[in-house]
């Protein structure tokens, strides 16, 4: 018999001080700004709407922790650690500013031919969505009929979209996920059901397939 269907809130973490300036990667100590702290108390607002959430799941940087604690805190949870939920490995260009990689020749193949590109002494984007289809599957399959959250970060979460809408990874960077934005993905063994994208405002209560 097929396993019910259960619903995954991803939740890209909230803004920090070096949010659209620096690739910060999974670089340690980086925390939440004043209002990526805001942001976070929002989120978890909005996700306790959802009703009975089984399970929290983060990220292991400090970033992601401290989004996730909030959603914990209010959906009586505890977070537990995901590693495969984490940030893609940038290698050699983990904390440099997006300005001077802008005009680094590759960047051009990051925007335009993800799937060939590997970080120097870092992931592929093919390796960094695999992990992440993965992971997701690992942990739906722990919670069937149960509704629950991964906190992640930008990449992971629109290489997850792009999988299930069955986008080809090279347009994956056409998907825009905002800090703190909630994406809801309904997952089966009949396959994924995509039911909101990048959801900063609106009400998450009637989250349902139509």
């Amino acid at each position: 018999m097929p396993a019910a269907p259960t619903l995954v809130l991803f939740v890209r973490h909230g803004t920090t001080p070096t949010t659209g300036k620096v690739l910060p990667g999974r670089a340690r100590g980086l925390h939440l700004s004043e209002h990526g702290r805001e942001q976070a108390q929002r989120a978890a607002e909005r996700i306790a709407e959802v009703g009975k959430i089984a399970a929290v799941y983060s990220s292991p940087l400090e970033r992601a922790r401290e989004t996730a604690a909030p959603i914990a805190r209010l959906t009586k949870r505890m977070t537990r650690i995901e590693r495969g939920l984490v940030e893609c490995d940038f290698g050699a260009w983990t904390g440099l500013a997006l300005r001077r990689l802008m005009k680094k020749p590759e960047w051009s193949i990051v925007q335009r031919a993800p799937s060939t590109f590997r970080f120097p002494g870092g992931e592929s984007f093919t390796e960094m969505q695999s992990r992440m289809v993965g992971t997701v599957d690992a942990i739906r399959r722990r919670h069937p009929g149960r509704a629950i959250v991964c906190v992640s970060h930008a990449d992971t979460i629109k290489a997850a979209v792009a999988h299930a809408t069955g986008t080809p990874l090279d347009l994956f960077q056409r998907i825009v996920i905002s800090t703190c934005s909630v994406t809801a993905i309904l997952y089966s063994d009949g396959g994924p059901v995509v039911l909101t994208v990048n959801s900063t405002g609106a009400s998450l209560r009637d989250l349902r397939p139509s």
